[in-house]
């Protein structure tokens, strides 16, 4: 299957697709420009700019949205107020990269050195009372946090270790028994990841220009070609949640006649997605 291209190259380094009928639809990151973009009925793109970086988002139960910005988290209200919390750390070397919420309603993310540094990085929970501890470190790229159906499950890819790694998960003890799911070659990067109604778990290749879907024992079972190489993260949308949103990067690209790199591109996915878990704070 080979993805379309929807939009123009509208991000720089585009990133972490969320679908959610709260929200009216589709919204992604120009993560490095700290922008929040928005994909309207027509095809156009809103813009908002949330700070130095915008790294993820998720929607709240009560409206609104909570965010990873560059050293921390951010709340967005329903009505479009923005209160950014307090840093989660001071080194300026680091930032927030990827995230999701678990079915507790709390907000997982992850962050990496901007230098990509070996070990630099830190997963962080945002609990609904607004506290933040940490819940795994030395980790190179954070990347791809998200359960399956039932919730028991997390998938999680430091792109470093060209694997995506599964957990077992409950509310008590958190993220556990961290094992391989899928193991790439030593060129193969995986990078944002989604999980299916089915428990098929869809993984954005960065410079291969694909999506790959596993089943939930690990195996290869479907390719989504997309024809610029950086593609970075994915995830099921539309009125039927059957349709796979696949964002992608310019970053890396300098001087490579790429017009397509930065759009956002969508395949009609054969399988249903899950509704997008909301941060309960």
């Amino acid at each position: 299957m080979r993805a379309e291209r929807v939009t123009g190259a509208v991000a720089y380094h585009g990133e972490g697709p969320v679908w959610s009928p709260r929200w009216g639809g589709l919204r992604w990151v120009d993560m490095l420009a700290g922008d929040v973009l928005t994909l309207s009925d027509d095809g156009t793109v809103a813009r908002r700019h949330v700070g130095d970086v915008a790294a993820a988002l998720r929607p709240r139960r009560g409206g609104g949205a909570v965010l990873a910005v560059e050293r921390g988290f951010a709340l967005e209200d329903a009505d479009g107020g923005l209160t950014v919390l307090d840093p989660v750390w001071t080194d300026d070397a680091v930032r927030m990269n990827e995230g999701g919420c678990d079915p507790d309603g709390r907000f997982w993310c992850g962050s990496m050195a901007y230098d990509q540094a070996p070990g630099a990085g830190t997963v962080y929970r945002l609990d609904p009372d607004l506290s933040v501890r940490v819940a795994f470190s030395d980790v190179t790229i954070s990347n791809g946090l998200e359960w399956c159906p039932d919730g028991s499950r997390a998938y999680f890819s430091d792109t470093a270790t060209h694997r995506v790694d599964l957990f077992d998960y409950d509310t008590d003890d958190g993220l556990t028994g961290r094992r391989p799911f899928v193991t790439f070659a030593d060129d193969g990067n995986p990078d944002g990841l989604t999980v299916d109604a089915e428990g098929g778990v869809w993984v954005a290749l960065y410079g291969a220009g694909a999506v790959h879907r596993y089943d939930r024992d690990g195996k290869l079972d479907a390719v989504i070609d997309v024809p610029t190489p950086h593609v970075t993260a994915c995830t099921l949308g539309g009125p039927r949640l059957d349709q796979l949103f696949v964002t992608t990067s310019r970053e890396g690209l300098d001087g490579v006649d790429d017009p397509l790199a930065g759009s956002l591109f969508r395949v009609e996915a054969g399988v249903r997605g899950l509704p997008v878990r909301e941060f309960a704070g």
